[in-house]
């Protein structure tokens, strides 16, 4: 029936979709767009350009928020036609209605079109972000600097950012007024920006308008930032700098301390450093400093002055000439203390001469070769071959060695790549004409300059044999001494675990002869219960590279013995163990004195504990009866005071109980000591109770005093807070922890947070400060009319008791 009735109006009428699309149009728009209305469409919309456009996009918006549409512009058809266009709602569709535009109208429409396009010129050219909105928030119009800070173009003042909205003083009610504003925004870039905003409005009335020019200032933030971190970088580093200008002069960088004056230290250019500053072996340099400086030529310099402030110091100063905008020349002057640097390369080389000190008093001969040759040679080498360095210096390493091309000295190929070492076995001829036999190693590294180089390391098989047959005679001689020993001493094979030999104290410990031993296995010695453990001892120590030590308690009645093992696996020439080492030791008289040194130092301990326990707690007691008589004349402090006996009273009960107790206190004993101590205090009682299996859980010593400190006040808190009602506590036992419950008719304040409750002397803050973080958990919580305080405490805070026949195992067996 509507699109019956549009076919009726003379005007043209265009059906748009929501997405301003067209989609049916009346006879009178057909005619005027042509046979192909969505083409003709198309077409207007491009002639009209962004006049139509923008209309378009501001009158959607209006509509939809639900305020006045902005004025029609007047479209030229040709001919002199002018059309004004009007939109309507008609969801979801849209209905553009296009009228004839009378003269003086259309005369102004013109004018303002012309406004419009300087407007839109005037944006287009301007580099720095614009906008125009009206009271309402909504921007009219925008160039393209604004719709990139604000990554596309807003409609409204409600669809930019909130640092945007800030920046420009638009709030809900409106813009603030006429402003200058400066601020950070970030960009779509993720670029802080730092922007003045200038605001005017340019008309008065019931809809005015707001022009804002946002004028980017973040080179010049960016500036002074980077001013402030060279500033702290040339403080830090110790550096100087100053810049040379030839009509200027030297121009330094204002630097100052935190009290407003000009910061000492290190000058920032060469006018700071004079000549008789320099030390005489440093005078060249500074003069070769002086003239590249005269002449605007870069250059670095060390160099080392004696400063009438600083001492003895190294400096590294570096001009680089440059060049400002203009052509204008300049030179930059950086002066650095390199003292500790210098310092580091002194303790090099004197670290370097030293490790040559060492490698040249060593056995093993060392020879080092670069690419032109031998460089260097140890004692040990030069005594080898009956030669000097300087008799071989820069000569390749076949001059020692025979005619063989073979030989592993004449090889181009051995140690080829960095970090490779090559092992070998060669005939050698010293100088003297002794010949002899090496084994030696040869790596490849790289040197300072980059090249590579080769260090030979060389031993003489002749001296080793020679140290070989000393060790056959020390192993002699250790024989001797093992079998002399009177330590039980046995060698077992490390894949049968068969004895393989036995010292005299071993024999006598078996009690057998060696023949019926040797091949025998544990079990064959020590029987099968005692044999098995040691066969699992051995092969323990067969799997560790340190000494494995074991007790073993042999014998019965009087005739138990504690004897001390120690198991040690030898290893053969690959590495892998091939016997196992046994040592023994008659320990019994020994460790029965120890026991009995131990038990008196316990007993004595205990007496002196029980002792310090009874007098802190006889001193607590009377400590609390003076606070009670303090309260009692000075009733201005009572109720502090109150607290502060009711905690002292607390820990009295927790060292009461600690008199006469071994170990640690029993969780329900200090449970009950703190509820009778509180009611009596209060002189009001409270229900409590016990469930689950409270002999399992006991206080560390530790921890007794803060959780009892804790009880004590959360049952005083509870109290405190419920002056009429009855106060409920529950220690519940569970197998992994144990649960404090404390319930009390009241009713927490509005927002109650106990992350929000500060440290303190008492309650609550008491209470935080008191409780272990990782194994005591604290909550309060409101449970109808009453108030829940739950105290989760988990081990180590709480302990569980050993039984009767508990025990613990050690290492002695």
């Amino acid at each position: 029936m509507q699109a019956h009735l549009l076919e009726l109006i003379s005007d043209p009428v265009l059906t748009l979709r929501s997405d301003l699309s067209l989609l049916r149009v009346n006879p009178a728009a057909r005619d005027w767009l042509g046979h192909d209305p969505g083409e003709g469409w198309v077409r207007l919309r491009q002639a009209a350009g962004s006049v139509l456009e923008d209309w378009l996009r501001a009158c959607t918006h209006a509509l939809e928020v639900g305020r006045a549409a902005p004025p029609a512009p007047a479209l030229a058809l040709g001919g002199g036609r002018h059309v004004l266009p009007t939109l309507l709602r008609d969801r979801p569709l849209w209905h553009l209605h296009f009228r004839p535009d009378i003269g003086s109208e259309r005369h102004a429409r013109a004018q303002a079109a012309d406004a419009q396009a300087e407007l839109a010129a005037w944006f287009d050219l301007c580099a720095d972000p614009l906008l125009l909105a009206d009271d309402g928030g909504l921007i009219l119009r925008s160039n393209a600097a604004f719709q990139a800070l604000c990554l596309g173009q807003p409609g409204s003042m409600h669809e930019t950012s909130p640092a945007m909205q800030k920046l420009l003083g638009w709030t809900a009610a409106g813009f603030g007024g006429e402003t200058l504003t400066e601020g950070p925004v970030v960009d779509p870039q993720g670029r802080t920006r730092w922007l003045r905003v200038r605001l005017r409005r340019l008309s008065a009335g019931a809809r005015g308008r707001w022009l804002g020019v946002l004028e980017d200032h973040t080179a010049e933030h960016e500036r002074d930032l980077a001013q402030q971190q060279l500033d702290a970088l040339m403080d830090t580093a110790e550096a100087g700098l100053a810049t040379f200008h030839p009509d200027a002069g030297w121009l330094r960088p204002p630097r100052r301390n935190g009290n407003g004056r000009p910061a000492r230290g290190l000058q920032g250019s060469l006018q700071g450093i004079s000549r008789d500053m320099v030390d005489p072996a440093s005078l060249a340099e500074f003069e070769r400093l002086q003239r590249a400086l005269k002449k605007g030529e870069p250059v670095e310099a060390r160099y080392q002055v004696s400063h009438p402030e600083l001492g003895r110091r190294w400096l590294l100063t570096r001009v680089a000439p440059g060049q400002l905008s203009g052509g204008r020349r300049s030179t930059s002057v950086v002066t650095l203390d390199v003292t500790a640097q210098a310092q580091a390369e002194s303790a090099l080389q004197t670290r370097a001469a030293n490790e040559r000190a060492i490698l040249d008093s060593v056995l093993v001969g060392i020879v080092s070769v670069g690419p032109q040759g031998i460089e260097w040679m140890n004692g040990s080498a030069r005594r080898m071959f009956a030669c000097e360095l300087e008799d071989v210096a820069g000569q390749p390493m076949g001059v020692l060695a025979p005619d063989d091309r073979l030989h592993p000295f004449h090889r181009k190929d051995l140690a080829d790549e960095e970090g490779q070492a090559e092992m070998f076995e060669c005939q050698l001829q010293g100088r003297d004409g002794r010949g002899f036999w090496v084994i030696g190693n040869v790596v490849q590294t790289e040197g300072e300059d980059g090249l590579p180089r080769l260090t030979y390391a060389l031993l003489d098989i002749d001296r080793r044999r020679q140290a070989e047959a000393q060790s056959r005679q020390a192993q002699a001689t250790l024989t001797r001494i093992i079998e002399a020993a009177p330590l039980a001493i046995s060698l077992y094979d490390a894949d049968t675990l068969a004895i393989e030999k036995l010292n005299q104290a071993a024999l006598d410990l078996a009690g057998r002869p060696e023949h019926e031993l040797l091949g025998s296995q544990p079990e064959d010695l020590f029987g099968t219960e005692q044999g098995s453990l040691i066969r699992s001892d051995l092969q323990a120590a067969l799997g560790s590279h340190a000494v494995t030590q074991r007790e073993y308690r042999l014998g019965d009645g009087d005739h138990r013995r504690v004897w001390d093992a120690r198991f040690l696996h030898l290893e053969g020439s690959d590495g892998t163990p091939e016997q196992l080492l046994l040592v023994a030791s008659d320990v019994t008289e020994h460790r029965a004195a120890e026991e009995a040194r131990l038990q008196a130092a316990i007993a004595q301990r205990e007496l002196l504990v029980r002792e310090v326990h009874h007098r802190i707690k006889n001193n607590l007691q009377g400590v609390a009866g003076l606070l009670q008589q303090i309260a009692a004349r000075r009733p201005e402090v009572a109720d502090v005071l109150r607290e502060a006996v009711g905690q002292v009273q607390a820990i009295a009960q927790v060292y009461g109980l600690q008199v006469g107790a071994a170990g640690p206190l029993m969780l329900r004993r200090v449970w009950e000591a703190i509820i009778g101590s509180v009611q009596r205090m209060r002189g009001r009682p409270i229900q409590h109770s016990v469930e689950g299996n409270a002999d399992l859980w006991t206080l560390p010593e530790a921890e007794s005093i803060p959780i009892a400190l804790s009880l004590n006040e959360l049952l005083g808190n509870a109290l405190r807070h419920s002056p009429t009602g009855d106060v409920v506590g529950r220690l519940i036992c569970h197998d992994d922890h144990v649960e404090v419950e404390i319930i009390n008719p009241a009713r927490l304040p509005e927002g109650f947070k106990l992350q929000s409750v500060p440290s303190g002397v008492s309650g609550l803050g008491l209470v935080r400060a008191l409780l272990p973080r990782r194994s005591a958990i604290l909550s309060i919580e409101q449970a109808g009319d009453n108030v829940l305080c739950r105290l989760d405490l988990h081990p180590p805070c709480v302990g569980k008791a050993l039984g009767d026949n508990a025990s613990i195992h050690g290492g002695v067996r």
